[in-house]
C-alpha cells in the first residue's frame, strides 16, 4: 500500500478536471500527477532510497501537492514542519528524523540555513551539512541549492510506484513534547488511508466536485487531512498560501466554495470582520471546526451570520487524526463533538483503564486502523499513551446514551493558541534559561480571538530586573511565534505541594482572576 497510488486512483475515477486553483493559477489532476511523477524520479536521482527521510517546510502552494505524492512514490518519508517553527527546533527534528533532504520556498530559506549550520560537518564547519540537500522553490537559483523547478522540468518520470507495506511510515509530524523536545508522531500509510476512508464512509453530503477552500497548513495533522481526502472525494481545493479572513471571505463568494475546515481562531476572525456582510457565502453548505474547542455561542454566532451548518470534530495526530465528527445524518447534539467515524471505536476509562459506564467522565480512547503506532524512537513515550491496541489520549470526556462524544477538558497542561499546540514545558524551558529567571509556570489563558493565549508567571532571581520585553525577546529567539507568551506576570513565589511541585491548579485561578476569566480550566 502506496499513497501515492490514491493520485492515480483519482485520475481514474473522475478524469482530468481542475484539482487546484492558487493566486490566479489553475492546476488538474494530471498537471499536478504529472509533476509529481518528476520530482519523484529527481528525488531517486539524488541519491533517495526508500524509507529517506524529507523534510517540507514551506507555506502552502502547489508544490506541497506535488511533494506529497513525489515523496511518497519514490518509497520516501515525509516530515511536514510548520514554516513558523525556529530555527532550532527545525535542527531538532532534522538530526532526530535523519533527514537527508529539506524542500522549502525562498522565503524559508534563511531559517533552513540557520538551523542546517547548527548541525555539525566535520570536513567543512562553516558549510552546511553535506549529508543534507536543500531543494528550494522559485525562480531564482539560491547558492549551495537544487532548484525545484529544474528539477521537475528536468528529471525522467518515476513510473512505478515504490511498493510499501500498509505499516511502513508515511509521515512523521513532529508535535510539541512535554520534555522539552519535540515528539515525532509516526503515521503509516494504513493510517492515512484508513483516516481517509473514515471520512468518505462517515459522509452522507459530499458532493462529487465540490468545491473547498483550504485555509488550514498543508504541514499540519489536520490540513494534511484534508489534503488526502481530496483524492477519494474528488474535490475542486482553493488554496491560500496563507489565512487571511478577507481574502477568505472574497475566495468563497468568488469561487461559490461549499466546503471550509478551519480551527476556532480563523473563525472568529471571520466573525469580527467589520465588513463581512458585503460578501455572499450562501454557497457553502457546511463548515468543519476542528483542533481546539469553539464555544457554542461563537459557534451560533457563525452560523447566523455566514449561513452553511458548521460541525464540530475531534482528533489529535496520534489519530491521524480524526476521532469522533457532528454528520448530517445525525441530530445534532450541542456541546457534543458527534459520534465516533465509521472505522473508529472509542471507549472511556477511568484512571486504572477500566471502562466506565455511559455519561460517566474518563479518559477518552480510541482505536481503528487510523491510530498511530507511536512514536518515532520513542518507546517510553510510546507505551504512556498506545497500551493493548488502544490510544489513551489524555483527554477527558464521556459517551452518551446515544453514543455521542463529549469532550469536557483536554490535557490539563495543553495550550491551543489559534489551533496550535503548545506544551508549557517547551515554554518553560526557555524561560528558565535566561539568567534573571529563578523559577517559571506557564498556563493558557482564554482569548476570544486566539482561543486561549500563552502566560507566563515568572519569579526573578534576587536583585534581578528583568522586564516584560525581554522575556519575550529571550522567547522569540528561541521558540515559534506562537509559542511566546503573549502575557508575562511577576511573582515573588510559585504555590507548590510539599514535594515542591508546581501547582498549575492554583496558578490558573490567578489566571482566572487577574483576567477576568470564567472558564479557565480549574478554576473554580
Amino acid at each position: 500500500m502506496n499513497l501515492a497510488s490514491l493520485a492515480e486512483q483519482n485520475l481514474a475515477e473522475y478524469g482530468e478536471y481542475d484539482r487546484l486553483l492558487f493566486e490566479g493559477k489553475t492546476f488538474t489532476n494530471r498537471d499536478l500527477n504529472e509533476a509529481s511523477l518528476r520530482l519523484a524520479g529527481g528525488l531517486v536521482d539524488l541519491g533517495c532510497r526508500p524509507g529517506d527521510k524529507v523534510v517540507l517546510m514551506m507555506p502552502n502552494g502547489p508544490e506541497a501537492f506535488v511533494a506529497y505524492p513525489a515523496i511518497w512514490r519514490a518509497g520516501l518519508v515525509v516530515i511536514p514542519v510548520l514554516f513558523v517553527l525556529e530555527a532550532r527546533e527545525l535542527a531538532y527534528i532534522v538530526v532526530n528524523s535523519g533527514a537527508k533532504i529539506v524542500i522549502t520556498s525562498p522565503d524559508v530559506l534563511p531559517k533552513v540555513r540557520e538551523a542546517l549550520a547548527m548541525l555539525p560537518n566535520e570536513t567543512d564547519p562553516g558549510a552546511l551539512p553535506a549529508a543534507v540537500r536543500v531543494i528550494v522553490t522559485g525562480d531564482d537559483a539560491q547558492p549551495g541549492c537544487i532548484s525545484y523547478e529544474t528539477l521537475v522540468r528536468s528529471s525522467r518520470p518515476l513510473g512505478e510506484i515504490v511498493p510499501r507495506e500498509g505499516s511502513d511510515i508515511a509521515t512523521i509530524l513532529y508535535t510539541s513534547g512535554t520534555t522539552g523536545q519535540p515528539k515525532g508522531v509516526v503515521q503509516t500509510h494504513r493510517n492515512l488511508h484508513a483516516n481517509a476512508l473514515n471520512a468518505r464512509n462517515s459522509a452522507t453530503m459530499r458532493d462529487r466536485g465540490e468545491s473547498v477552500l483550504l485555509v488550514l497548513p498543508l504541514a499540519h495533522t489536520f490540513g494534511l487531512s484534508v489534503l488526502v481526502s481530496g483524492y477519494l472525494f474528488g474535490s475542486r481545493g482553493v488554496l491560500m498560501r496563507r489565512f487571511d479572513p478577507e481574502q477568505a471571505l472574497a475566495l468563497i463568494e468568488q469561487h461559490k466554495i461549499t466546503y471550509m475546515a478551519g480551527v476556532p481562531t480563523m473563525f472568529v476572525l471571520m466573525t469580527m470582520l467589520p465588513n463581512a456582510d458585503r460578501y455572499d457565502t450562501s454557497s457553502v453548505k457546511r463548515w468543519l471546526v476542528g483542533a481546539a474547542p469553539m464555544p457554542m455561542a461563537q459557534l451560533r454566532a457563525f452560523e447566523a451570520k455566514f449561513g452553511g451548518a458548521m460541525y464540530v470534530g475531534y482528533g489529535l495526530s496520534e489519530a491521524s487524526p480524526s476521532v469522533a465528527s457532528e454528520r448530517d445524518d445525525f441530530p445534532r447534539k450541542p456541546g457534543s463533538t458527534g459520534k465516533p467515524l465509521a472505522g473508529v471505536h472509542v471507549k472511556i476509562v477511568d484512571d486504572d483503564g477500566r471502562d466506565v459506564p455511559r455519561g460517566t467522565i474518563g479518559e477518552i480512547c480510541a482505536r481503528g486502523e487510523n491510530i498511530s503506532p507511536g512514536y518515532y524512537e520513542n518507546p517510553g513515550a510510546t507505551a504512556e499513551m498506545f497500551r493493548d491496541g488502544w490510544l489513551f489520549t489524555g483527554d477527558m470526556g464521556y459517551l452518551d446514551e446515544d453514543g455521542y462524544l463529549f469532550v469536557v477538558e483536554r490535557k490539563k497542561d495543553l495550550i491551543i493558541r489559534g489551533g496550535l499546540n503548545v506544551y508549557p514545558k517547551d515554554v518553560e524551558e526557555v524561560i528558565h534559561r535566561h539568567p534573571d529567571v529563578l523559577e517559571v509556570a506557564v498556563v493558557g489563558v482564554p482569548d476570544l480571538r486566539m482561543g486561549e493565549e500563552v502566560c507566563a508567571y515568572v519569579v526573578p532571581r534576587a536583585g534581578a530586573a528583568v522586564t516584560r520585553d525581554e522575556i519575550v525577546v529571550h522567547c522569540q529567539s528561541n521558540l515559534a511565534k506562537y509559542k511566546t507568551p503573549r502575557y508575562v506576570e511577576f511573582v515573588s513565589d510559585l504555590p507548590k505541594t510539599s514535594l515542591g511541585k508546581i501547582q498549575k491548579k492554583e496558578i490558573r485561578k490567578w489566571a482566572a482572576i487577574r483576567f477576568g476569566a470564567t472558564d479557565v480550566r480549574d478554576a473554580t
